[in-house]
């Protein structure tokens, strides 16, 4: 029996997370400059991307680049900046053919104009795809996303349009990046770290996690199976226990 058989197709996480991280460290491991390891991560997204629709997975959301990483050399952020462009261009045409739905969470206003211009295109000409939805997190911070939302909600209470007695996890839900995705299932992490790094905070409170010691360009997909198949292994209780579970 191969790994992708053992796969129960009934068990599949409705929504993958993935902190892909490891480029760098990819690179310097052979000598390489760091933004080669981001060129050849890529091969890497568009493999993990194809082989998640072809599971099934209805929601993959991708940690592409956080608001932290704006402190990075400009070197570094320039080059992918341009690689997000040029990845965008060419897998517009694999989204189509995937029945892929691309979307986009973050700030994403600080991004380069052209960086929106092409996201916003690609987000366009893949609307109506239904196979599975792929959520690129772009400038994206949960801090961030959490303090926009108080404020939003904050407003609201102060012009009378909702009352601070009808917020719940609903209401917040609604002023998250994410309110048109489900809460997230698996998050996977690649390359050894043992840390969230301010991704999901509130969408991934019952989520199972995953560590590799894979760095992200090397993640193949065995290794997206090993995880899969490490997550159906698990009893998901949501604070019941085993006994009222079964």
């Amino acid at each position: 029996m191969s790994i992708k058989e053992k796969i129960d197709n009934t068990k599949l996480p409705t929504h993958l997370a993935i902190i892909m991280d490891g480029n760098g460290r990819w690179a310097k491991q052979k000598g390489l400059l760091r933004t080669l390891g981001h060129e050849s991560g890529t091969k890497s997204v568009k493999q993990t991307v194809e082989n998640c629709a072809r599971l099934g997975i209805k929601h993959l959301t991708l940690y592409a680049f956080s608001t932290e990483n704006w402190n990075r050399p400009k070197l570094e952020v320039d080059t992918l900046m341009k690689l997000l462009i040029s990845s965008l261009k060419k897998e517009l045409k694999t989204l189509k053919e995937n029945n892929i739905k691309l979307n986009a969470i973050g700030n994403l206003t600080n991004l380069p104009e052209k960086v929106q211009k092409e996201l916003q295109e690609v987000i366009q000409k893949t609307s109506e795809n239904s196979r599975m939805t792929l959520t690129l997190a772009l400038s994206y911070g949960a801090r961030e996303e959490l303090i926009q939302a108080v404020k939003k909600i904050s407003d609201k209470v102060k012009n009378n349009i909702i009352s601070t007695h009808t917020i719940d996890e609903s209401i917040i839900n609604e002023h998250l990046y994410t309110h048109n995705l489900p809460d997230v299932d698996l998050v996977i992490r690649t390359s050894g770290e043992h840390r969230i790094s301010n991704f999901l905070l509130w969408q991934i409170a019952y989520a199972e996690f995953y560590f590799t010691d894979v760095l992200w360009p090397d993640f193949s997909e065995e290794d997206l199976y090993k995880a899969i198949i490490s997550y159906q292994s698990r009893e998901r209780r949501f604070g019941k226990t085993s006994e009222q579970i079964s």
